[in-house]
């Protein structure tokens, strides 16, 4: 294996393991900050040993080794030790006995109370940040996403999102956040922000906003844990279960979504023999008990009912985009957004045909929001190449795939370009 090759892999472990270490780290130092801190640490050590010595057999458990081994260096270092004594009630006699008190400390790491994920997440998410804060700290210390994969996310400059971080991160020490999960009456003021990022990372792995990959499954399994347990967790919370099925629907279709290379396939184009049909119910049973549990259903119920509607179509052409329509104009009065707004464009361009979409999206072209975000002019690209304006198309496409972060995105949009070069016959409107 090259340098290079030991260098990709130690950087793919270390996303996978990322949320975990951070997560140990936190419970035993009760500092997210030192925790991110220890974590990257730990990656560098990782950087420096693993070429010389090989990638172990079981890099996460050498990794968490690592990291523990960093956290009571800095104990010592940062003399925590005898604060320490204090937060676990430990005696002046124990004082005495250093060595000891971290084999305790050392142990409580390795024990398994609850969920140290779940307990991070509801940290992160703590109404002493702002959402936009609880969002991208989450993201960045569950997920392990960069703070340009973060920004690209919200539509918003990469330095916003490095300062909602660095306050957020200084705001939960300097309150001293305790690192549990939320009971009683404060669970609810807190949960809406989980689902948010939830689904967010979910997002991330589903769609990655940049590198060589078109997905992270690693992501995608995170957040459909954390979802299964906020589930169980809040049973009668409508959009819990909602967000649920809207991830297990979406999930279904993995193993479709791309081909023998990596190369994206999009959804209408998918074999749907290929849709885990395990996943597709169950994201249907939790569709039924959202819509059981609210009258007027939320916007992650709502996204559900959409990606249902594909569930339910054995072919492309079966699909209800009628209904698609109908449901994303209930989600844009819910939810203003201009992405929204662009997905409800391509469903009426399906329902209605493509100038009615083409239309719907020339009136997003001022937002800027929307300025840098490469699916609307890919839109754009597939409405214009179905109306016949082949040449127009292709500039779009070529925009869009400059746009993108993501090799796998690039590589697709500029052969959809090439081939309108080629096309002499437009596309049958759907």
């Amino acid at each position: 294996m090259t340098a290079a090759d030991t260098h990709q892999a130690i950087n793919a472990v270390f996303r996978l393991e990322w949320g975990r270490l951070v997560a140990g780290l936190a419970r035993m130092l009760r500092n997210v900050g030192l925790a991110e801190e220890l974590a990257q640490d730990a990656l560098v050590s990782a950087l420096e040993q693993w070429p010389r010595t090989g990638i172990p057999d079981n890099p996460g458990a050498w990794l968490m080794a690592t990291s523990k081994h960093h956290a009571i260096n800095a104990l010592r270092r940062d003399k925590m030790l005898e604060r320490k004594h204090g937060e676990l009630g430990r005696d002046v006699a124990a004082q005495a006995q250093p060595e000891r008190v971290m084999a305790e400390l050392e142990a409580a790491m390795d024990d398994d109370v609850g969920d140290d994920l779940l307990r991070l997440m509801f940290t992160s998410c703590h109404p002493a940040l702002s959402t936009e804060a609880r969002v991208a700290l989450t993201l960045r210390l569950l997920g392990g996403l960069t703070t340009e994969e973060i920004a690209r996310a919200f539509l918003v400059p990469e330095p916003t999102v490095a300062q909602r971080i660095v306050r957020a991160k200084r705001t939960l020490t300097e309150k001293q956040v305790p690192f549990e999960v939320p009971r009683g009456p404060e669970l609810a003021p807190r949960l809406y922000s989980v689902l948010e990022v939830v689904y967010l990372i979910f997002n991330e792995g589903y769609s990655a906003t940049s590198g060589d990959d078109w997905m992270r499954p690693g992501l995608c399994e995170d957040a459909l844990r954390l979802g299964r347990i906020l589930s169980a967790l809040a049973p009668d919370e409508p959009e819990v279960h909602g967000l649920l099925a809207l991830m297990e629907i979406n999930a279904s279709r993995s193993a479709a979504r791309m081909g023998p290379t990596g190369e994206p396939i999009l959804l209408l184009e998918q074999d749907r023999a290929r849709w885990d049909q395990l996943l597709i119910q169950r994201g249907l049973l939790a569709l039924e008990r959202a819509e059981a549990l609210s009258l007027t259903p939320g916007p992650y119920t709502l996204q559900a009912g959409i990606t249902a509607c594909h569930a339910r179509a054995r072919t492309a052409a079966d699909t209800d985009w009628h209904r698609i329509a109908a449901l994303y104009t209930e989600l844009l009065e819910r939810l203003p957004s201009p992405v929204v707004a662009l997905n409800r464009a391509v469903a009426v361009s399906r329902a209605q045909g493509p100038l009615a979409g083409l239309e719907l999206l020339d009136q997003l072209a001022g937002e800027p929001a929307l300025a840098n975000y490469h699916l609307l002019p890919s839109a754009r690209a597939d409405l214009l190449g179905q109306l016949g304006r082949h040449a127009e198309a292709r500039a779009e496409f070529e925009r869009a795939a400059a746009l993108t972060l993501n090799l796998r995105q690039r590589e697709r949009l500029l052969a959809r370009a090439a081939a309108c070069g080629h096309a002499s016959v437009p596309p049958k409107p759907t």
